[in-house]
C-alpha cells in the first residue's frame, strides 16, 4: 500500500465502509480474516469486489482491497 488513505475513505462502496470502521475492527475487534470484517463492518458482504484484486468485478478498479488492509495488520 503505497498509497496513504485517510481514515475516512470508503473501502466497501456498497456497504459504505470506511477505513477507519475496518481498522477498528481489526485493533479493537481482534478481526483476523475476511469473514471477520464481515461479520463486524458488513464490508465484502455484498459483492465482494472489495476483498481483493481477483474478485473485483467494477469496471473502475478499487485502490485498496480489504485483503491488503488485513496483510498490513496480520504482519506486526
Amino acid at each position: 500500500m503505497a498509497q496513504k488513505f485517510l481514515h475516512s475513505y470508503i473501502v466497501c462502496t456498497c456497504k459504505n465502509v470506511s477505513l477507519a470502521e475496518i481498522l477498528f475492527a481489526i485493533k479493537e475487534k481482534n478481526a483476523k480474516n475476511l469473514k471477520d470484517i464481515a461479520f463486524y463492518t458488513d464490508a465484502g458482504s455484498a459483492c465482494g469486489s472489495c476483498t481483493c484484486k481477483e474478485n473485483d468485478v467494477g469496471e473502475k478498479k478499487m485502490d485498496l482491497y480489504l485483503s491488503q488492509i488485513l496483510d498490513k495488520y496480520n504482519k506486526k
